[in-house]
C-alpha cells in the first residue's frame, strides 16, 4: 500500500465514522409510538468502519478479518478453534454432519442412530438430525427454566442412542453437569447449541466448552451480529478438520483460501480410487457444502465481539429490571428462572400465562403489540405439531406436558442492550394495567353472577 492510498484509506474511515454519527443519531422514546422490539443489532461507528475497511481490501471472501474473528471468538469462549459459517443454522448442520464422517470409525453417526433433543425450541436444532437420516428422540423441558428435563435422559436412551443435541434456551444454560455426565457414561457425542446463549456460563465456565462441538449465531437478533453468520466451536483438532471439510465443499484439503500445499505433499495423495498424485485441493472426503462467511461480515464480528462482555452485562441488567417490575404479577404470570448453576446471558424474557389467569396469552400479546411492544413465541412451540415434521420419524418420551404448555401459554419480550430503562418501565406498566383491568372485569363478572343468583332466590321465595 502506498503512502497516498494509506492516507486515502484513513480519510475514508474517518468520514465513515462521521457519517454514522450524523446518519444515525439517538432518538427520543415516545411511549406507545416508538416501537419496543424484542431484539435488534447494536452497532456503532467503529463497527461500520470495520466493514468499510474490509471492503477497501477488495478481498471479499474469507480472509484476514475472518482469521481475527475466529481467534477472538475461540479465546472468548475458551476453546481451541472457531470455524465461521454463514448462519447459526448452518453451524448446527455442519456440527452434526461432521459426526457422520467415516474418519470417526465406529463412533461415526449412521442413518437410524438416535439423537436426544427437545421439541420446545427452534427448528434448526433438530433439522440436521433429520437431514442426516438420524432419529430425534424428544424429551420434555422443565419450567420455569425452559431447559431439558435431565430426569428423562435415561428413559430416552436406547441401544441406538449415539448423541445429544440441545440448545441453551434464550440465554439460560441447561444442566451441564447432568447432561455431560450422562454423555460420558454412555459414550455419546454432545453438541451444545449456544446460538441464543453466547456469553452464558455454567458454574463459572462458558457454555460451549462442555460438549464435543458447540455452535453460535450472529444474526442481528443475537448477542453480537455480522448480519448473517454463525460459528462451529470445538476443542478437538480432529473434529475441527471435519467441521471445516463439511463447511468447505467436503474437500479433504485443509489449505486456507488463496493458499496451496499446506500439507507439503499436494500431488502425493492416494485416496479412494483416484490416481495417485491427484491434486489434493480437489479430493473430496465428504458430501459437504459451501457455507463460508465473507470477510466483510467477519470484520463486523471482529469489532462486535470486543463489546460482547458489555452486551451480556446490559442484557442481564435489563432482565433483572423486568423481573423486579413484573414480580407482583406472579399470581397470573410465570416468570423465568435461571437453572441452578447457570449464569445466563439472557436473550429474552420468557413469560408464561398461568392456567388460572383471567386472560389468555393471546389476550396479553395483543394488548402489548397494540402499544408497539414487540413479542415473540418460544419459536416453534412444540415442534412436533409443526406441519414440517408430519412425515418425520422420531420417538417421544412421556407426554411433553411442559412443551405443550409452552406452545399454548408462553411468549417472550426483549432485554437486548438497545432497550432503555424507560422502555422497560413502559412495558411493565402496560402489563400491570392490562392485568388490573382483567382482574377487575373478572371481579365484576363474578359479582354480577352472584347478584343474579341472589335475585333469582328472592324471586323464588
Amino acid at each position: 500500500m502506498t503512502n497516498v492510498s494509506g492516507q486515502l484509506r484513513q480519510q475514508i474511515l474517518n468520514l465513515t465514522a462521521q457519517y454514522f454519527d450524523e446518519a444515525f443519531p439517538a432518538s427520543e422514546f415516545k411511549p406507545g409510538v416508538t416501537p419496543i422490539p424484542v431484539s435488534g443489532k447494536v452497532i456503532d461507528a467503529a463497527d461500520v468502519s470495520a466493514v468499510v475497511e474490509s471492503a477497501l481490501d477488495a478481498w471479499f471472501t474469507t480472509g484476514r478479518f475472518a482469521e481475527d474473528f475466529e481467534r477472538k471468538l475461540a479465546r472468548f469462549v475458551g476453546v481451541r478453534s472457531a470455524s465461521l459459517v454463514n448462519s447459526g443454522s448452518s453451524a448446527n448442520l455442519v456440527a452434526l454432519s461432521a459426526l457422520t464422517s467415516p474418519k470417526l470409525g465406529d463412533r461415526r453417526l449412521k442413518p437410524g442412530d438416535e439423537v436426544i433433543t427437545v421439541a420446545a425450541g427452534f427448528p434448526t436444532t433438530i433439522n440436521p438430525i433429520i437431514q442426516n437420516r438420524l432419529i430425534p428422540v424428544f424429551v420434555d423441558v422443565t419450567l420455569p427454566t425452559y431447559e431439558i428435563d435431565v430426569t428423562q435422559l435415561e428413559l430416552a436412551r436406547s441401544n441406538k442412542t449415539r448423541a445429544i443435541m440441545v440448545a441453551h434456551t434464550l440465554g439460560n444454560a441447561f444442566d451441564l453437569d447432568a447432561v455431560s455426565a450422562f454423555a460420558k457414561k454412555h459414550d455419546l457425542w454432545l453438541i451444545e447449541d449456544c446460538c441464543d446463549a453466547l456469553g452464558a456460563k455454567w458454574k463459572g465456565r462458558h457454555v460451549g466448552t462442555f460438549g464435543d462441538i458447540a455452535t453460535a449465531s450472529f444474526y442481528p437478533a443475537h448477542h453480537i451480529t455480522v448480519g448473517e453468520g454463525g460459528a462451529v466451536l470445538t476443542d478437538k483438532p480432529n473434529l475441527q478438520l471435519l467441521i471445516e471439510s463439511f463447511r468447505d465443499w467436503g474437500r479433504d484439503c485443509w489449505c486456507d483460501p488463496g493458499k496451496d500445499n499446506t500439507c507439503g505433499k499436494r500431488f502425493e495423495w492416494q485416496q479412494g480410487t483416484l490416481p495417485c498424485g491427484y491434486d489434493h485441493k480437489y479430493i473430496y472426503s465428504h458430501i459437504g457444502y459451501n457455507l463460508k462467511i465473507t470477510d466483510m461480515q467477519a470484520a463486523l464480528g471482529s469489532s462486535q465481539i470486543m463489546k460482547l462482555p458489555h452486551f451480556v452485562e446490559r442484557r442481564n441488567e435489563n432482565f433483572r429490571h423486568l423481573f423486579n417490575a413484573l414480580e407482583p404479577l406472579q399470581d397470573c404470570l410465570m416468570l423465568p428462572q435461571a437453572t441452578p448453576g447457570s449464569d445466563p446471558s439472557w436473550f429474552g424474557f420468557l413469560i408464561g400465562v398461568r392456567e388460572s389467569a383471567p386472560f389468555t396469552r393471546q389476550d396479553l400479546v395483543r394488548a402489548l403489540e397494540a402499544k408497539k411492544i414487540g413479542t415473540r413465541l418460544l419459536f416453534g412451540g412444540n415442534l412436533l405439531r409443526q406441519p414440517a415434521y408430519e412425515e418425520s420419524e422420531y420417538r417421544i418420551v412421556g407426554d411433553l406436558k411442559n412443551t405443550e404448555f409452552i406452545m399454548n401459554n408462553v411468549f417472550w419480550v426483549g432485554v437486548y442492550p438497545g432497550l432503555t430503562a424507560e422502555m422497560l418501565d413502559y412495558l411493565a406498566e402496560t402489563m400491570h394495567e392490562f392485568v388490573a383491568i382483567q382482574k377487575t372485569a373478572l371481579f365484576k363478572q363474578v359479582v354480577g353472577a352472584a347478584t343474579g343468583r341472589l335475585h333469582a332466590l328472592d324471586e323464588n321465595n
